[in-house]
C-alpha cells in the first residue's frame, strides 16, 4: 500500500461550508441528491480556490524572499567599492607628500 496518496482529503470545515451554501441556494422541489451533487460542486471549488491561493501565496513568498536576499548582497558589494575607494584615497595624501619631498630636494639641490 502506498504511504502517501495523490486523493485529496477534503477538511470538515470545507464540507459544512458546502453544503450550508448549498442549502442556502436550494430551490423547492429539489431533490437530497441534487443538492448532494451541488454540495460537491461547491466543495470542489472551494478547494480548487484554497489550491490557487497557497500557490499565489508560495509565490509572492518566494519573489519576497528573492528580493529581500538581493539588498544584502548589493550591500556587501557597496561594502567593497566604499573600502576601495578608502584605500585610494589613503594612497593620494602620501603620493603627494612624496612628490612635495622630491620637489622640495629638486628645488634645494638647484
Amino acid at each position: 500500500m502506498p504511504k502517501y496518496t495523490k486523493k485529496n482529503k477534503i477538511s470538515a470545515e470545507t464540507k459544512d461550508d458546502a453544503i450550508k451554501i448549498a442549502r442556502g441556494t436550494q430551490r423547492p422541489g429539489q431533490t437530497k441528491e441534487q443538492t448532494r451533487l451541488i454540495a460537491q460542486g461547491i466543495q470542489k471549488g472551494i478547494d480548487l480556490y484554497k489550491k490557487q491561493q497557497k500557490g499565489k501565496a508560495r509565490e509572492l513568498d518566494k519573489k519576497l524572499r528573492k528580493v529581500t536576499s538581493t539588498p544584502e548582497s548589493k550591500e556587501s558589494s557597496r561594502d567593497n567599492i566604499q573600502h576601495k575607494q578608502a584605500v585610494k584615497s589613503n594612497l593620494l595624501p602620501w603620493f603627494l607628500l612624496v612628490v612635495s619631498w622630491i620637489a622640495f630636494a629638486i628645488y634645494t639641490m638647484m
